[in-house]
């Protein structure tokens, strides 16, 4: 295998690893033996942990953007968002991915080099959305929002449904108001 070959190789059990431990939950050792090279190897192809991090972080912005790339293709306005969220559907069901955005966000909350790096993939993201769909900011920001709100709810194990997670959230609520009665 080439160091090229080789670098895809660790971003990709990196993102297994980081996924279902976090940052400080992952050892370099376990990336390097689920990619079966030594950690020194590992070393010569990114400097530090914090690198690998970063570098499946950026890998995980790479594809929601080509995921979105591929939807829009001949579309535009509505109907280029549209499909983008309908893409981004079945992101949600890629468990790594989804818990990959987590850690991220996450460890963006104490760290300021994957909070610069998030930042700036998020404002590339939005762009993206907003150049492909020339829609309002306003109108990106729900797009978003959204997401963002299915990311959550993938990770809970809620009905993706719009209208079976509210009727279930409608019928917890009631549950509790006549609990409290």
């Amino acid at each position: 295998m080439s160091a090229s070959e080789r670098r895809e190789a660790v971003l990709a059990a990196a993102m297994v690893e980081f996924a279902q431990g976090g940052f400080a939950g992952t050892s370099t050792e376990a990336i390097a033996r689920r990619v079966g090279v030594s950690q020194p190897y590992l070393f010569r192809l990114f400097p530090t942990k914090k690198a690998i991090f970063l570098a499946a972080c950026e890998r995980c912005f790479d594809q929601v953007e080509q995921t979105f790339a591929k939807a829009v293709e001949g579309r535009h306005g509505v109907d280029a968002l549209r499909a983008m969220g309908r893409a981004y559907d079945s992101l949600l069901t890629d468990r790594q991915m989804l818990l990959m955005q987590l850690q991220t966000w996450a460890l963006a909350c104490q760290d300021e080099e994957v909070r610069e790096v998030s930042r700036a993939r998020f404002r590339r993201l939005w762009g993206f959305v907003q150049r492909r769909t020339g829609l309002s900011s306003l109108e990106v920001m729900r797009f978003i929002s959204t997401a963002m709100l299915l990311n959550v709810v993938a990770a809970l194990g809620l009905p993706s449904d719009v209208k079976t997670l509210a009727e279930s959230f409608d019928q917890s609520a009631n549950a509790s108001i006549e609990r409290s009665d």
